[in-house]
């Protein structure tokens, strides 16, 4: 009899392993994917598409084109998980059976916890990146900036791509300045962690480009309520007291959590995120259960990159499990973040879970080059695409 998998979530992560698994057993086992979404984005490009870069349109295909062929697709919405009868819950309390999970549902934005959030999406002079049709938002409103605060913010982690908040920052700045409306404009980056970028190697150039740009930094403010009417935004300090500061343009980067279904659910942490061995990727509680990407609680930065080293690791352990041997292979947290720092400059970031460097290229990955945004820009939605998607990469 074949086996059966259940992956939750077409995403990066659901896909990429689903196709590992295919291309490894074939006809062989029976593969159901649950997700009703009908578009699949490439949202590392959503930073570009928010600079005039890229179209909107350049970052999406429809589900049913990028889900590999022979898998099954269940276009219903996952509410719950009985992992002691094997079973997940979907839509109308009905149940779809399992041998072995795949938990791959990404994150949850918590527009909600800003106070005024919701309708401040709507309003003039506010946009976010993060929104799937966001960006297109994001570069008219930076088009129509022409003098006082424009504001990027980032909230506690762990968020999905946590460059992404300064990515934006610095492309608005280097914006204005072509525009020849930055003496006009105070860049403001808002941010509630202490430092710009926890990794020291590439948290010292960054701070330099910094100072070169003359962004005023706001570390430890957490953004908690937007008054759109007013353009005032109003931010949290360690100790309590509130800091308003007015705004002509205000990116914002909502809080994230584990969906609430995960959080709810016998499979989560203390935290809500899927609990898992952080180098095998299996279920710390239900063997036959496995996670990766934005829900799982692996202790690294929640980025793409970090996936398609994470993808091949599960699929190899899964494939061992199937099989009756030992879990082998070992996720060693790696991730890349190709920190954008203008138009055609990027530090590649590339680091492991005890934050020391992991880079690719035999150079200075700290220094921005071009070279690398050729990789970010080009290179990188390709080997996506073409690569992770199929099973390749």
């Amino acid at each position: 009899m074949k086996k059966k998998i259940v992956i939750v979530g077409a995403g990066t992560a659901g896909i990429t392993v689903a196709a590992r698994l295919q291309r490894y057993y074939g006809h062989n086992l029976e593969i159901i994917i649950v997700d009703p979404q009908e578009k699949h984005f490439y949202q590392p490009l959503w930073t570009l598409v928010g600079a005039g870069v890229f179209k909107h349109e350049d970052s999406e295909r429809m589900q049913k084109d990028v889900i590999p062929p022979e898998i099954k697709w269940d276009k219903r919405q996952v509410t719950g998980f009985s992992p002691e009868t094997n079973e997940i819950i979907v839509q109308g309390d009905m149940r779809i059976s399992y041998d072995y999970l795949i938990v791959a549902a990404g994150i949850q934005l918590d527009w909600r916890k800003i106070k005024g959030m919701p309708e401040a999406l709507d309003a003039p002079g506010v946009c976010s990146n993060y929104l799937p049709y966001g960006s297109k938002k994001t570069w008219q409103e930076m088009q129509n900036t022409t003098e006082g605060n424009a504001i990027f913010t980032q909230p506690p982690m762990p968020i999905k791509c946590a460059g992404a908040p300064q990515k934006a920052m610095y492309l608005g700045d280097d914006y204005f300045r072509n525009e020849n409306r930055r003496d006009k404009i105070n860049v403001i980056f808002a941010s509630q962690g202490p430092r710009i970028f926890g990794v020291e190697k590439y948290r010292n150039t960054l701070e330099k480009v910094l100072e070169r740009k003359q962004i005023d930094t706001r570390f430890e403010h957490e953004l908690i309520e937007i008054r759109s009417d007013d353009k005032i935004a109003v931010f949290k300090r360690p100790d309590d007291s509130r800091v308003e500061i007015k705004y002509s343009f205000l990116h914002v980067v909502p809080p994230m959590s584990a969906p609430d279904f995960i959080k709810s659910s016998k499979l989560a942490d203390q935290s809500g995120w899927v609990d898992v061995d952080k180098f095998t990727l299996q279920h710390i509680r239900y063997k036959n259960v496995f996670s990766l990407g934005d829900c799982s609680s692996l202790p690294t930065s929640r980025t793409g990159a970090a996936i398609r080293k994470q993808a091949p690791v599960l699929a190899s352990n899964l494939i061992n499990l199937i099989e009756g041997m030992d879990l082998v292979a070992r996720y060693d947290g790696y991730t890349s973040c190709p920190l954008v720092t203008g138009y055609g400059k990027v530090i590649m970031a590339e680091f492991d879970y005890d934050g020391k460097p992991a880079e690719t290229f035999p150079f200075d990955q700290s220094k921005e080059r071009y070279s690398m945004w050729l990789v970010k820009a080009h290179l990188l939605p390709k080997l996506y695409w073409y690569g992770m998607l199929k099973g390749y990469a």
